[in-house]
């Protein structure tokens, strides 16, 4: 027959068994803050339940007392573990705060004026505030879309809230039973394990919300460059075909510039490829001070960047063009010693009706550009458009145009 103390156990054995679960997940992924504090506070309920239990076998409440405090610690390590994993900042001073006027308030009425009915009012609000303060973080959608995990938790939490309420109230009107966690009686039996249940299930839904985190942080490692860190081709055609989907509903123009830096197999060949590398990152970085808000750098392997423009027409990319082109032959003109200089040329597109939701039809009218500027002498830019020729820009004299022909 269950009882109690056989309840009260396997609530520990719960709580370490919980608590060795994210051990193993800190130790797997140490980069993922979260999980130290929901360890903590797993090994800390473990602890303050064991505490609380001692007060079957000793003739005193202080053991209650103890264990309660480090019981709503284990809560406050839970919501930081929340906090931490939406990248809120925490501080251990509203921790420190509510556990500590939890533990006085308890204190005093207890040994100052003694009332179980403002001890547990005192143990409920402060079991239940850290939580209820997260509460918008776990149901709030982030990106347009709720993890599921954290709606889990955070139904789990009002249940879990509901049920401290319940005994806080029924404690003050004297609705039911003398309602204790340390008395055996049905109705004890049932609130234990509906919350032993509830706590297995809130880390469930916690390991829910690591699960998903870890999986889109591998969907971006998939579509991210590795020696630059911008966007890989992957990326690079998943981002234009959206954006030429959006552009063909609305007939809103955006930009591509497809770029190649000029004589680096020559780099590679003469200096290296660990030479070679660091001009792609130092490219990448230049290019990305003349970007705006929006713009995406993405490398389509070897020395070949392309850069997606968003509500851009060719005019725009052509000023983006210019920009970069001039950022890198300032850095040639300032390269001493050793230093390699980087220059590329660019070739500018923009999306048509004509070229619908097709992709690939844009980075071929772009290509062509780039060809022109290829053989007009690279170091330049040339725009691909269907209208006559653009008039050179007077400040460099030597940038062209590509055109369709019939």
């Amino acid at each position: 027959m269950l009882n109690v103390p056989t309840m009260w156990t396997a609530f520990v054995v719960n709580f370490l068994a919980l608590g060795l679960i994210w051990a193993y997940v800190v130790r797997s992924y140490p980069a993922f803050e979260a999980a130290r504090f929901w360890t903590g506070s797993a090994f800390a309920a473990a602890l303050g339940t064991t505490i609380a239990m001692l007060t079957m076998v000793v003739d005193s409440l202080v053991p209650l007392l103890a264990g309660g405090t480090v019981v709503i610690f284990a809560s406050c390590l839970a919501a930081m573990g929340i906090k931490r994993f939406y990248d809120q900042p925490v501080t251990w001073r509203g921790t420190a705060l509510i556990t500590g006027l939890s533990f006085a308030g308890m204190a005093f009425f207890l040994a100052g004026y003694d009332s179980a009915t403002m001890r547990i009012l005192v143990y409920t609000v402060g079991q239940s505030l850290p939580l209820a303060l997260t509460l918008r973080l776990l149901l709030s959608s982030r990106d347009g879309r709720v993890n599921p995990g954290a709606r889990l938790a955070g139904i789990i939490t009002v249940f879990a809230i509901g049920i401290y309420a319940f005994r806080a109230v029924d404690k003050i009107l004297r609705i039911g039973g003398d309602f204790s966690f340390v008395q055996f009686n049905l109705t004890q039996s049932i609130m234990i394990l509906a919350l032993m249940f509830l706590s297995m299930a809130w880390n469930f839904g916690f390991l829910l919300m690591a699960i998903d985190r870890l999986r889109n942080e591998v969907a971006d490692l998939a579509l991210m460059d590795d020696l630059t860190g911008v966007g890989n081709r992957r990326h690079l055609l998943q981002r234009l075909t959206e954006a030429c989907a959006r552009s063909e509903r609305s007939n809103a123009p955006f930009a591509l510039l497809v770029i190649d830096l000029d004589g680096f197999k020559a780099v590679n060949d003469t200096h290296g490829h660990a030479a070679g590398d660091a001009c792609l990152q130092n490219f990448t970085l230049m290019t990305q001070t003349r970007l705006r808000p929006g713009d995406m750098l993405a490398r389509t392997g070897g020395d070949e960047f392309c850069v997606v423009l968003p509500d851009s027409t060719v005019e725009e990319g052509a000023m983006i063009a210019r920009r970069i082109i001039d950022v890198c032959r300032a850095d040639a003109a300032a390269c001493v010693g050793t230093e390699i200089p980087v220059a590329v040329s660019i070739g500018v597109a923009q999306w048509t009706p004509e070229i619908g939701a097709f992709p690939d039809r844009l980075i071929a009218a772009a290509d062509h550009a780039l060809y022109v500027a290829k053989n007009q002498g690279k170091n330049r830019h040339a725009v691909y458009e269907l209208s006559p020729p653009m008039v050179p820009e007077p400040d460099t004299g030597r940038d062209v145009a590509a055109h369709r022909h019939a």
